[in-house]
């Protein structure tokens, strides 16, 4: 008899413990409430999560010494009625949660409860999880949809405007029937043109937007310490999918001010081979892994031109050679008779000879380009910032070796 009772103590024993090593070591907070909405116990994450470092802190105090001051009447109130009728649930279901830190700052949180009963009387167990992380990410995707709100907005109206420009046009027009038909050839291209960026604009934006819920939602399922490798996975999937809509949002918006006239060229004298050498820094942060940038520079060093127009061409130019290539990329620049010559060569996939004629035309994608992203809009962007410095560009391209841009501008300065 005395056997069994040894063998029962022995094994309860090892169930406390094993509870008390689960208590202690969740990654989860917990804290545990009597009737009264005093604080009986509370693991070391939840000391953490609110900023405490010894349990005699909290042990004792009532419940609400963890809720913003502004909210403690009202959660009392909830309190008192939940003890009335206690059931596992979530709390707050509708609504953000807010927690507060010793030292007074505030988080979003996730609440479960569960009550029970011991000898001791009636208690309430509370599961805490930090949401800070997810609340920044759903903000992010919350601010993507209303970028593209806008942009549609803003799109559409453009679009409304053209319209009836080109029906006052054509009123104007009625006694010459070529300059009709010429003003029916206008609209039947904007009419292109808008469905072409309806599918564009659908797709492109479609894709990170999905990456983004995705990847949201499986980072609410890694709570553990050793998942946050995955946890980090998705946090730059999430970054990564809004970079690309911040791409795709700078093409429109700059074609939007190229359309509108509120570009000039505004020439300034600079140091090119330093301009240039920086430019190279920054664009091999987006290199792919053994990728490499190779610039040289040989002629003139001070050169007056439009640094910011002269910086976004070569930008787009070098960041399309990265996209399609997986070899190195060449920048060689050139100063010589007034005349700035730059050469941006890939060892890429290169152009159909039957897309080059239309490489810069706005929308356009060479039919080889795959699930490579892009709206088809920065080399027509290109070429107008080429033309506001009065500078030209062409292309010589061979399927399977690569794809060489060269670019003219003046050195002397001009304005348009």
């Amino acid at each position: 008899m005395l056997t069994s009772f040894i063998r029962q103590a022995e094994a309860l024993k090892g169930h406390i413990e094993m509870l008390d090593s689960l208590f202690k070591h969740a990654t989860e907070g917990i804290v545990v409430v009597d009737a009264t909405g005093r604080i009986a116990m509370v693991n070391p994450r939840a000391l953490s999560l609110f900023g405490y470092e010894f349990i005699d802190e909290l042990v004792g105090k009532t419940i609400e010494l963890l809720i913003p001051r502004r909210f403690s009447d009202k959660h009392m109130r909830h309190r008192d009625g939940f003890m009335d009728e206690p059931l596992a649930r979530k709390m707050g279901i509708g609504r953000d949660l807010l927690a507060l830190r010793k030292d007074g700052s505030e988080f979003p949180v996730e609440v479960s409860l569960s009550p029970f009963s011991t000898s001791e009387g009636q208690f309430v167990v509370s599961f805490i999880i930090d949401i800070t992380e997810r609340k920044k990410h759903e903000k992010a995707i919350m601010e993507a949809n209303e970028a593209i709100v806008r942009l549609n907005a803003e799109l559409e109206a453009r679009v409304g405007q053209r319209t009836e420009e080109l029906a006052s046009a054509l009123e104007e027009l009625n006694e010459s029937k070529a300059e009709v038909l010429r003003a029916l050839e206008s609209e039947r291209e904007l009419n292109e043109l808008k469905s072409q960026f309806v599918t564009i604009a659908s797709h492109e934006f479609r894709t990170p937007l999905a990456t983004m819920l995705s990847s949201v939602s499986l980072i609410g399922r890694y709570k553990l310490t050793e998942e946050d490798d995955k946890r980090q996975k998705h946090v730059q999937r999430v970054k990564s999918a809004i970079n690309n809509l911040t791409e795709i949002l700078n093409d429109f918006l700059s074609l939007g001010k190229l359309e509108e006239g509120l570009l000039r060229c505004i020439p300034i004298q600079f140091n090119l081979e330093v301009f240039c050498q920086q430019l190279v820094d920054e664009l091999r942060g987006v290199c792919k892994p053994g990728q490499s940038i190779l610039f040289s520079y040989s002629g003139e060093k001070i050169v007056v031109a439009d640094s910011q127009l002269m910086k976004n061409v070569i930008i787009n130019v070098v960041s399309n050679g990265i996209k399609y290539s997986s070899g190195d990329i060449w920048l060689k620049v050139m100063v010589e008779n007034g005349v700035i010559r730059i050469e941006i060569k890939d060892s890429g996939i290169g152009i159909p000879e039957s897309d080059l004629p239309h490489i810069f035309n706005r929308f356009f994608r060479a039919h080889n380009s795959g699930n490579v992203q892009g709206t088809g809009l920065g080399l027509n962007i290109v070429k107008k910032y080429l033309e506001l410095m009065k500078g030209d560009i062409r292309v010589e391209s061979k399927l399977g070796v690569g794809t060489t841009f060269f670019i003219e501008v003046p050195a002397t300065g001009t304005k348009s």
